[in-house]
Formats: structure tokens, sequence, C-alpha cells
């Protein structure tokens, strides 16, 4: 691939106050600095996902499902909620099927002392059930709320950086080698 990899940057949390913004703004900075990637935001809140996704507005799951088909790669930024992910996520994840389908998906994790692994791994088997494919490598953040500042600044960045290389490089990687293997050959999740 020599044009940009199009990033679906995904907000997990669809919470009217929630700490996301400042993971996502920090992430959005590493990703932009990098320079591979062409970033899109999709953000539940943004497009109106509710618990049941096809209770959305017409236009907002039509909008919703055309970011996700755009999308080469995505990168979901997820908090843990009592062991698991948000059910807005959850409800984002199910609007789409042949959008993920051989398409990688990193993670970027924050919580308590599991620093949102455990979600993360929650959402790894429903990834699968849809033909993503999940990366190893991920970004957690244990108790964010003691390392990040009111504006969004990290204290003592230099390991979550060195991690976001790392997820960034990787998920550029699977990006090419997934892209170039659907270009040869459309996916196809059932045999005809």
């Amino acid at each position: 691939m020599t044009a940009k990899i199009k990033l679906g940057l995904i907000i997990g949390s669809g919470r009217p106050a929630r700490f996301a913004d400042k993971i996502v703004k920090w992430a959005e900075k590493q990703i932009v600095a990098d320079g591979r990637y062409e970033v899109t935001i999709i953000d539940p809140r943004g497009l109106g996902v509710t618990a049941w996704h096809e209770d959305m507005m017409p236009e907002n799951l039509a909008a919703l499902r055309s970011a996700l088909a755009k999308a080469d790669a995505f990168l979901i930024v997820t908090p843990e909620f009592n062991h698991s992910f948000p059910a807005s996520l959850k409800s984002l994840i199910d609007a789409g099927k042949a959008e993920w389908e051989a398409k990688p998906v990193a993670f970027l994790s924050y919580g308590g002392i599991s620093g949102g692994l455990r979600a993360v791994e929650g959402l790894r088997l429903v990834l699968a059930e849809l033909h993503a494919v999940t990366l190893r490598d991920s970004v957690s953040f244990a108790m964010p709320f003691q390392r990040f500042s009111d504006d969004g600044v990290l204290s003592d960045p230099a390991h979550a950086e060195s991690a976001m290389a790392l997820l960034l490089n990787r998920l550029n990687w699977w990006a090419n080698a997934l892209n170039g293997a659907r270009t040869a050959q459309p996916y196809a999740s059932s045999i005809a």
C-alpha cells in the first residue's frame, strides 16, 4: 500500500461524561505523528448508537456502516466496566458484518488495576466471530485517572509511546497484508 492506511479510531464509550476523550486525544496525536495513517474517528455518541443498532436513525446506521466499510484497519479505544467492554461498543460492532471481515483490529484499553485488558479479551471473541484479525500487541492504561492531566497530557509517557509505536508498526503490517489479500481475492465468510 502506498497510500495512507485508512484507520477507524473507535471510541468505545458512549457515556456523556467520558474519560475516553483524553485517551483518544493522546492516541490520535501518536497516530498523526506516525504519518502512515489517515484517521477517521468513529464515535458511538456522535452517531447516535443505540442499545440495539437496528433502532438507530437510518442515516446514522448508514453513516456508521460506511465508516466501518471505508476503514482498512481499526484501533478500538475501550474502557473496562465490570470486567467487560461497554454495551455501546458492542452495538457499534454488531452494526457491521462484512465491514469487519479480513481487517486488522488493535486495542488501546484503560481501566482500574487491569488497564482494561479483560475488556480486550472479551472483544477478541466478538471480533473473531466477525472474521476480523485482532493484534496481540496492545496499549493499556491502568489507573489512567492518575496518569492524565485535565487537559489530556500523559505523565511519564515513554513506555506508552513505545508500546504505541510497536502497535502502529504491527497494525501497518497487518493492514498492508490483509489489504493485499482482499485485493487479490475478495474475502468470503460463507461457502457458496
